[in-house]
């Protein structure tokens, strides 16, 4: 779909925050939102509170399916099949968006007949959320005026995470719900400046702004600001250099504000993996369990240390400002970064961060219009392209890039892993309100390691009985890649026969237990479903 590529390949939001509030329709689906975003959350409640409708789609009953007028509890990785059944109902009761899909679409002919085997019926059969449900929620997206949908790695964290997307995105095209306010498709980003890395160039295919280094034009752009001959080569993604390390195709790796040992699926094959390493480089503000690893640790300085931008989930360019100052020898990113380019033979002339700033504008016109003195007091939304923009609340207004947005067919493929008679139950992994990450700063505050300290698999209680396992007990959690021994906590919260592990506690790392396997087309792991098995210790 090249016409969304670069939004839905980035994970930004075509629209906004404050927007939320205005939406009449909410579509969350594969979003712990109110627990992974509390901020948003609490946007969406009012948005709630304002009269607005709110469907939310989770195999688990989240804190937000509180405040939901319908919930499907579809079974892991059948998000495909919801949508598209939802998509038939769409089209069979004649609220797709004719004039849209004519002015603004292409391919949607045969995105329709790839649709019309997706009844209510079969989406019941697959996804197990009933067809009476499956046909409300259509209708009540269809019928809305200001929809938005909302979604996270409960998406995207699949073999078929790609195709989650681009069902999202069909959906959205089939109704006309881009290009317009208080509408969209808003992937909320996991961390405070994962869009700004990624805006920046953090993927193996991309310079900073999404330009592919394959292109000529683009890599001669670059050559020339920043005096080197570049590479037209496509690099690998992260799940991969793990795998290349495991066989020798890496030799090296330096890894910055990430902690792969805990937060990388099966952690015994990566800590395998790094293991083969002849030098590993770790450059991050605690020392991490993958630090413990390295070879060299250079200490960074954290957010409040630092000068400089985030780029936030609504595409918002912020300013970083010093605070205080940092402990020991902990130095700025960017001046580690800088001296060691000086080292390999090629200094870096910035002298400050504003500098730097100014260079991304020459390099990618969207962020053009951007400067310190712009953003002083209040961020500005790319794309900003001139000094007199004020920046952009919602995306697509007027079309697409490439012309028309691309409707996609996609089928139904399941899971890589499911249950079977060795290992009957699935296992989801996510996060918890308290805890962040794998809780390299948060495990490090006794506040919050008073009130949510411990690690705990929560189980159906049909399932508990079964097991016969009480509240607090402790279990073993096995798969095909490893074992941990964990608090049972009985809730209704999964639906029967899945067991969710939060996967922020190193003592019982839900890690252990998950799959490599991965989306063919990003390479993300299918860090969302697993098959294990349990038993009761005394």
């Amino acid at each position: 779909m090249a016409g969304l590529a670069t939004v839905f390949g980035s994970g930004a939001m075509t629209n906004s925050i404050p927007e939320i509030e205005n939406n009449d329709l909410l579509f969350v689906i594969g979003s712990n939102t109110t627990e992974t975003h509390p901020i948003i959350g609490l946007n969406m409640k009012k948005a709630v509170r304002n009269g607005a409708k709110l469907i939310v789609a989770d195999p688990r009953r989240i804190d937000l399916v509180r405040f939901a007028h319908l919930w499907l509890q579809q079974r892991p990785g059948t998000d495909v099949a919801l949508l598209n059944s939802m998509m038939h109902v769409i089209l069979k009761e004649g609220l797709e968006d004719t004039e849209f899909i004519k002015n603004w679409t292409e391919d949607f002919e045969e995105f329709r007949g790839a649709i019309s085997e997706f009844t209510p019926e079969v989406g019941e059969k697959i996804t197990g959320v009933p067809k009476e449900k499956i046909i409300e929620a259509a209708l009540l997206y269809g019928r809305a005026q200001k929809p938005a949908i909302y979604y996270t790695m409960g998406i995207t964290q699949h073999t078929h995470g790609t195709d989650n997307v681009y069902s999202i995105a069909n959906i959205a095209l089939l109704t006309g719900n881009l290009g317009r306010e208080f509408t969209g498709v808003n992937p909320l980003r996991g961390q405070n400046n994962v869009q700004g890395a990624t805006d920046m160039g953090c993927i193996p295919n991309v310079y900073p702004g999404y330009q592919r280094v394959d292109a000529p034009s683009i890599k001669e752009k670059f050559e020339k600001e920043w005096g080197v001959n570049l590479s037209d080569k496509v690099g690998i993604t992260a799940t991969e250099m793990t795998e290349a390390a495991m066989h020798g195709g890496i030799k090296a790796l330096y890894v910055m504000g990430e902690n792969p040992v805990l937060s990388d699926p099966d952690i015994n094959h990566t800590r395998t993996a790094f293991g083969k390493l002849e030098f590993l480089v770790v450059q991050d503000i605690f020392m991490s369990e993958t630090a413990e690893l390295a070879d060299v640790v250079l200490p960074a300085t954290c957010f409040a240390e630092k000068d400089g931008t985030f780029t936030n989930t609504e595409r918002r360019v912020q300013r970083v400002r010093k605070a205080v100052n940092p402990p020991c020898e902990a130095k700025e990113d960017s001046w580690i970064i800088m001296e060691l380019a000086k080292g390999f033979g090629y200094e870096m002339r910035y002298n400050s961060t504003e500098d730097i700033l100014l260079e991304i504008g020459r390099l990618w016109p969207a962020m053009g219009g951007i400067t310190f003195s712009r953003i002083e007091k209040f961020g500005l939304q790319w794309p900003c392209p001139t000094l007199d923009h004020p920046g952009t609340s919602y995306l697509f207004k007027g079309g697409f890039p490439r012309g028309k947005g691309r409707f996609t067919k996609v089928e139904y493929r399941p899971s890589a892993e499911l249950p079977d008679d060795e290992y009957p139950y699935m296992l989801s992994t996510g996060r918890q309100l308290f805890q962040y990450h794998t809780g390299t700063m948060t495990r490090r505050t006794s506040a919050i390691e008073a009130v949510a300290s411990q690690a705990y698999a929560e189980i159906n209680p049909e399932d508990a009985k079964r097991l016969d396992i009480k509240n607090g007990q402790k279990i073993r959690v096995s798969s095909r890649r490893g074992s941990i021994d964990i608090a049972a906590r009985i809730s209704g919260r999964p639906l029967k026969g899945m067991v969710f592990i939060p996967f922020h506690f190193k003592e019982a790392a839900a890690n252990i237990l998950t799959n490599t396997a991965s989306d063919p087309v990003c390479k993300i792991p299918e860090l969302k479903i697993c098959s294990i098995k349990i038993v009761a210790l005394k």
